[in-house]
């Protein structure tokens, strides 16, 4: 079973390895998160339990925002590629769920993005930067992401142009 946790504040990686450590009762296959370091974003991820992303976290970053999750396959194996989080250019999102549409969403998509995993939650990134880069707003974009989107989802999304804010 996935489980998404985040955090805006002081200490952002911490409070969100700990939220995310709440949730260790649950099966899962891998654990990620993303946080942001300056103007980057970025992403660790390791196949197995909470405990084999916790020894590669530096918690002496001063990050103020980050995303986390916990992953039960639903689309390809486990391995780091298909753990989540996902980062298509400016987004970089997390997600538990099952898109239903996310086959033809994808084939949509192919032409203007690489996708390296097997999983609907890359697509939903993808989708995600094409609408933004479409409307400049992410307010415009989440809700026109969800018009699209088929399934029963939920989302911890940043997005690498807005600092401290948490889409969810």
């Amino acid at each position: 079973m996935c489980g998404i946790t985040g955090f805006v504040g002081k200490k952002a990686i911490l409070n969100t390895m700990n939220g995310l450590k709440t949730l260790e009762y649950r099966g899962y296959d891998s654990a990620g998160i993303a946080y942001r370091d300056g103007d980057s974003i970025v992403i660790k991820k390791e196949v197995g339990k909470i405990e084999n992303l916790d020894k590669i976290i530096n918690y002496d970053l001063n990050s103020t925002l980050a995303i986390a999750h916990t992953r039960w396959a639903t689309h390809g194996v486990a391995n780091k590629i298909n753990a989540h989080p996902h980062k298509k250019n400016k987004i970089t999102l997390v997600h538990n769920g099952i898109i239903e549409n996310y086959e033809e969403l994808k084939n949509k998509l192919d032409k203007d993005y690489k996708f390296e995993s097997d999983t609907d939650t890359e697509v939903i990134a993808a989708l995600l930067d094409s609408l933004y880069n479409k409307y400049n707003d992410m307010k415009t974009s989440i809700l026109k992401m969800v018009e699209i989107l088929k399934g029963s989802y939920a989302l911890c999304i940043i997005n690498s142009d807005i600092k401290n804010t948490l889409y969810a």
